[in-house]
């Protein structure tokens, strides 16, 4: 009886599968024409039928029938009935019907004609919900990605006037750099690869599973207090609104960088093409503790000893490989699949979406250049002295792979998703270098090799629901995220031979050019980050329906970060130009019978490592908001956020005493915002708001922890360090501390059809003890996160986005779009800065106690020139990008000041879908065209500039394809 079932299920289940695929599907959303917010219960029928169906609490609606094409009609209570001709309907193939619009019919003027094809090439949707939002935002939404066709949101938020994208990945907001820009994920504060950043990178995400793209440049309670510049909330889909199954390769070549014969790498594990080590590079003294890595000093003279027997296993167990080799660099190429759909059961719509994409990137920078300069001792003098020089060549491979998978449950008034996501992250450099010492009586010359790997994964889950009332004047909204992270570099290794005059004589190593040193770094990261937000829509003063809203959440973050080092020291050995002499067996210790000569190492992590710590943070915030309706045309929204954040730390700090979760910072903190909006008419809006945010220090930044850049030879040290001038003098306590920010804001914007808009805004920022980097006195080429006193900020921008269809019909298809911000920023010194300025002062040089403030450009221009012509499948766009000179890293004592050279980006795209449905797609793009190169510069007082930092990034054409099977 049971199989006679089973098979009444199964051939019921396949013959309504057969009676569906031979029907299409309509699918659409419904939105307020005023507002942009989804209408609930609109009654979506077929004309002249009963067929239909009522839209949901998003606004969507779902209608299966057969193959045709019909006319729709959408009515709800007081808005006009709109009529939507010339729908067509493909068998087992889904219709999309987008932005359709109702406007309220406050004088009964009937019914509103559309055809379908003007509704797919509308952007009054996001138009409305830009104009009546309370906060200044702009976006981008799914069905733009589906006209545009953009791979991956770094290239899709480009379009957004006022952004810019930072060396394809990061997004920086008016020139701000990554502390006062801050990315997140479906509304949740998560970390990205490099979790010391505020940014996502937005190339791992593609445009497939993306539902929109919002950047918010006010604050508002509802939104996490730590950014100023502004905020980017990537949106993932629940329901994708067709089935999709489609697959993608793509291309790149850099005439400057790939299939060339003397690209450096060297010899890695099996599976860096994975993005992940498999042992190649594993500690050799993984299975020993810290107590039981013998020191040389107890094992010379006894070899054989068990502690000398240890310490040759140890020895022995280091990779070998020192030295760089020159293969020929390939291409960038890339893969991707992304499959999702939704279904009905019922009342009940399931949706589920996947994608993996793997890139895989080779980089090879010729004549790269790092330096160090700073003021001469004689202050007649005010040329900068050069103190370190390297040039020379160094290659990366870059490997990314991201899979994201979600899944999706939504009733009449609920939705259920959960969404898991893993970004594996796998980078090789190898680098050749000429280095050249003449800092404070040091002066040789050396060959320096590098070879590093650094390893990241990232895994985050999202639970998230959404529930309403049956009148939807009630909302609860509650998401839980937790996301474990790590980033390993195992096994860095940097040689540096001596060879004054490079003449191939007398090659040594020793004290003063530095012994070869082998790292490895790791950390780990656990965040878990929830929220509830409540919202009731009621009546205020009358008709008009105003929003209140409250909520909060709790963010927790636990850190583990250990950097273990060893010296290798030659002792003994014949140094040759080759560093694989070094780690030869015949010159390991012991070399000779008496156990005394032959290379060694030091673990300079025992017995106590200062570069070991723990530390968490705690974070609790709740909120309250509410919508107020004034006047007919001007609305306020006034909110408050309380945040209570406590962070602790575990590790030793610089005396050697041990800190066991000590809090290091607590604070409480009130966040007011207020947002006004005065509706000048129906396409015009007068903004003001206020708002106070903050910015705090990252777990690296309120550490003890010294991190090597082996390539630039440069060190991170963190902000718990006191400084200290030749003299003694303190000039920097340790007390790291957060900034706080007063931002005002002031715009006037002008909506117009077919996504067009105009505004001119202008705004003011107080900074109180902001955070920049600066130069560390104590030891050369270390940088410090330091309070610098206080600081404004000043600007104006300009935004538009136009067609050019006024210039002549034969423009329809092109329009222009950008922004201008001109900003004007001012530090006042701390007294130690400003006095430590004052004593290196040249002759004749004036000293104020002012300068500009760090990571922030005095001017940014974005411009684009795009083609759309959706009916024939061409987009294409031209697209300019740069930054005025900007303070990258503050000088002090003899340290002088260093800034960015602007860089002038200009890229080109160009998208053509072909095919039926246009189920194919090839992309071709050229960055770079003027082919500007990377340089930040030594600034001094009457000095000719001299390079902190120059690289050629080249010019690059990629090609991409894209086939979609459904």
């Amino acid at each position: 009886m049971s199989r006679k079932i089973l098979i009444l299920v199964v051939l019921s289940l396949f013959s309504l599968s057969i009676a569906n695929a031979q029907k299409g599907t309509i699918r659409g959303t419904v939105t307020d024409a005023a507002n942009g917010e989804a209408l609930y219960g609109v009654n979506v029928i077929i004309e002249n039928t009963s067929t239909g169906a009522v839209t949901d609490f998003d606004g969507k609606f779902e209608i299966s029938v057969q193959p045709g094409t019909y006319n729709l009609q959408a009515s709800f209570v007081t808005y006009r009935k709109l009529n939507i001709t010339g729908i067509s309907v493909k068998a087992g193939q889904v219709t999309i019907v987008d932005n359709i619009a109702l406007e309220e019919d406050v004088e009964q003027l009937g019914e509103v004609v559309v055809t379908a094809k003007a509704l797919r090439t509308t952007e009054e949707a996001l138009l409305s919900i830009k104009r009546k939002s309370p906060n200044l935002l702009d976006g981008i939404s799914a069905a733009n990605f589906r006209k545009i066709g953009d791979g991956d949101a770094a290239s899709a938020v480009k379009r957004v006037p006022g952004i810019s994208v930072e060396g394809g990945k990061y997004v920086y907001i008016r020139g701000l750099g990554d502390r006062y820009t801050k990315s997140i994920l479906n509304g949740m504060d998560i970390p990205g690869l490099d979790p010391d950043r505020n940014s996502l990178q937005m190339d791992m995400f593609p445009t497939g599973i993306i539902d929109n793209i919002i950047v918010t440049k006010s604050f508002s309670a509802d939104l996490p207090a730590d950014f100023t510049g502004g905020v980017v909330n990537i949106e993932t889909k629940n329901f994708p609104e067709e089935p999709v199954l489609s697959v993608s390769i793509g291309g790149t070549y850099n005439p400057a960088m790939h299939f060339q014969s003397d690209y450096l790498t060297y010899d890695g594990g099996s599976t860096d093409f994975l993005g992940f080590d498999d042992g190649t590079r594993s500690n050799p003294a993984y299975k020993y503790s810290k107590d039981e890595i013998p020191l040389y000093g107890n094992v010379v003279g006894r070899p054989d000893s068990e502690e000398g027997l240890r310490y040759r296993e140890i020895l022995n167990g280091f990779n070998r490989n020192l030295s760089t080799i020159q293969r020929n660099s390939g291409m960038d190429f890339s893969a991707g699949i992304n499959l999702g759909n939704q279904n009905s059961i019922g009342n009940i719509k399931v949706g589920h979406n996947f994608s993996l994409n793997y890139k895989n990137a080779t980089r090879f920078y010729q004549d790269a250049e790092f330096g160090r300069y700073g003021l001469a001792n004689n202050t007649s003098t005010t040329e900068l002295e050069v103190r370190e020089r390297q040039t020379g060549n160094y290659g990366t491979n870059d490997v990314l792979i991201s899979a994201n998978g979600g899944l999706a449950i939504k009733t009449n008034n609920s939705k259920i998703a959960l969404n898991l996501m893993h970004l594996q992250n796998g980078e090789k450099k190898a680098g050749e270098f000429l280095y050249f010492n003449r800092d404070q009586g040091a002066n040789f010359d050396a060959y320096q090799t590098n070879l590093e790997y650094s390893q990241k994964s990232l895994t985050n889950g999202l639970l998230l629901g959404e529930h309403y009332s049956s009148d939807k004047r009630w909302e609860l909204s509650w998401k839980l995220s937790p996301t474990i992270s790590s980033i390993n570099d195992p096994d860095i290794r940097f040689t540096r031979i001596r060879d004054e005059g490079f003449d191939g004589e007398n090659l040594s190593i020793g004290s003063e050019s530095g012994y070869p040193e082998r790292i490895w770094r790791e950390l780990n990261e656990i965040n878990v980050a929830g929220k509830v937000d409540v919202t009731r829509t009621y009546k205020f003063m009358g008709d008009e329906d105003v929003k209140l809203k409250f909520g909060g959440g709790h963010t927790y973050k636990q850190r583990d970060y250990t950097i273990e080092n060893y010296q290798i020291i030659p002792n003994g050995v014949t140094i040759t130009r080759d560093p694989n002499v070094i780690m030869l067996p015949e010159n390991l210790w012991p070399s000779n019978e008496n156990g005394t000569r032959g290379t060694r190492f030091e673990a300079q992590f025992v017995p106590v490592n200062p570069n070991q710590y723990d530390a968490n943070i705690s974070n609790t915030a709740a909120y309250l908001s509410n919508e107020f309706v004034f006047l007919q045309d001007l609305k306020a929204i006034v909110g408050i956020r309380a945040e209570q954040y406590s962070q602790n730390y575990t590790g030793t700090n610089q005396q050697g005493l041990m800190l066991d979760n000590e809090q290091v910072l607590e604070t409480f903190d009130v966040f007011p915002s207020v947002n006004l909006i005065y509706g000048l008419n129906d396409m015009q809006n007068l903004r003001f708001s206020y708002s106070k945010t903050t910015a705090r220090p990252s777990f690296k930044e309120a550490s003890f922890a010294e991190i090597l850049d082996p390539v630039s030879g440069r060190s991170f040290v963190g902000g718990f360090f006191p400084d200290f001038n030749a003299a003694g003098d303190e000039i920097w306590d340790g007390n790291l501390s957060p900034t706080y920010i007063d931002n005002l804001d002031v715009r006037w914007e002008l909506f117009q059809k077919k996504g067009q808009t105009f505004s001119v805004s202008g705004f003011y920022k107080k900074f109180t003890d902001p955070i920049e980097i600066v130069q560390y006195v104590q030891i050369a080429g270390y940088f410090q996160p330091r309070n610098v006193g206080s600081g404004e900020v000043i600007g104006g921008e300009i935004e538009f986005r136009k067609n050019l269809e006024f210039i002549s019909p034969f423009f329809e298809r092109f329009s222009v779009n950008g922004n201008v911000t001109y900003v004007h920023s001012v530090i006042e010194m701390a007294p130690n800065e400003f006095a430590s300025r004052l004593r290196n002062a040249r002759d004749g040089q004036e000293i104020k106690n002012t300068r500009d403030m760090a990571g922030q450009a005095p001017y940014i221009i974005n411009a684009g020139l795009s083609y759309n012509d959706f009916e024939n499948g061409w987009d294409a766009g031209l697209f300019y990008n740069v930054q005025g000179p900007t303070l990258l890293f503050v000088g002090i004592g003899n340290r002088s000041d260093v800034y960015s050279e602007p860089f002038h980006n200009l890229n080109f795209n160009l998208n053509k879908t072909l095919g039926e449905n246009d189920r194919m797609q090839i992309t071709v793009g050229v960055s770079n065209i003027l082919g500007d190169l990377r340089e930040e510069f030594f600034q001094g007082y009457q000095a000719k500039e001299q390079v902190f930092t120059r690289y050629n990034p080249g010019r690059a054409i990629n090609v991409g394809f894209t086939y979609k099977f459904r």
